[in-house]
């Protein structure tokens, strides 16, 4: 069975990471993963994306370390960075983390590589890296610190606790909580919101955050005249 599956709901395209147990990240689920966001990107019907979890058990456990430890360092990685899109630079269309289940590790850096994030009552986010010794590479170091603030990134990254889903409301790093019976329906609508709005419009939204995000504010604006 394949750990990737796509569903097309008008311009949303839903990717299920299905890999059970724990959606842990092997090759096959970053290829699978990195071919769902290249159609995205490239398929002009498709507006926005959500992606989510089969079943409640886990969001993803992040890298799989038996798969690294037969494949080596660079399992996960493809032409769009690890697990098929945390470097996916032009990919500008809007995707949705919906996330009912525990993000662990390379799992909650692949929230954090989504635009938005809901996530049900019950889940909680960690970074398990820094006790194994490792660093996160996949964009903890780099989007955490942007979204929360330094203090708490430094706090979740050194310490690895648990950040439930309301105190990461409470951050601005989830945008809904919901219960887990409502989560996907209401990430669907959130997608489609999205997808209606004009396309062009969007994508230069997404393009001008990223490339402008290190940049002082003063060489953010256009010179007129």
């Amino acid at each position: 069975m394949t750990p990737i599956r796509t569903i097309r709901h008008d311009a949303v395209l839903e990717i299920v990471l299905d890999r059970p147990p724990v959606n842990a990240v092997d090759q096959t689920l970053a290829d699978g993963l990195y071919a769902a966001f290249t159609t995205l990107r490239d398929d002009d019907a498709l507006g926005a994306g959500v992606l989510i979890g089969a079943g409640h058990r886990a969001f993803s456990a992040g890298w799989d370390l038996k798969a690294a430890a037969t494949g080596g360092a660079n399992v996960g990685w493809t032409p769009g960075g690890w697990a098929g899109f945390t470097q996916l630079w032009d990919l500008d269309k809007p995707v949705v983390a919906a996330v009912d289940g525990p993000a662990v590790a390379g799992g909650f850096e692949i929230a954090l590589g989504c635009d938005l994030i809901v996530a049900a009552e019950h889940v909680e986010f960690w970074l398990t890296e820094v006790g194994l010794g490792i660093l996160p590479s996949a964009g903890a170091l780099q989007w955490l610190p942007r979204k929360v603030g330094l203090a708490l990134a430094s706090d979740l990254i050194l310490t690895g606790r648990h950040l439930t889903a309301q105190e990461a409301k409470q951050h601005g790093l989830v945008r809904d909580v919901v219960p887990a019976a409502d989560l996907r329906a209401h990430a669907l609508a959130l997608a489609a919101e999205l997808a209606a709005k004009p396309a062009e419009t969007v994508r230069a939204v997404k393009r001008i955050l990223r490339e402008t995000a290190h940049l002082p504010v003063a060489e953010t604006f256009t010179p007129r005249g």
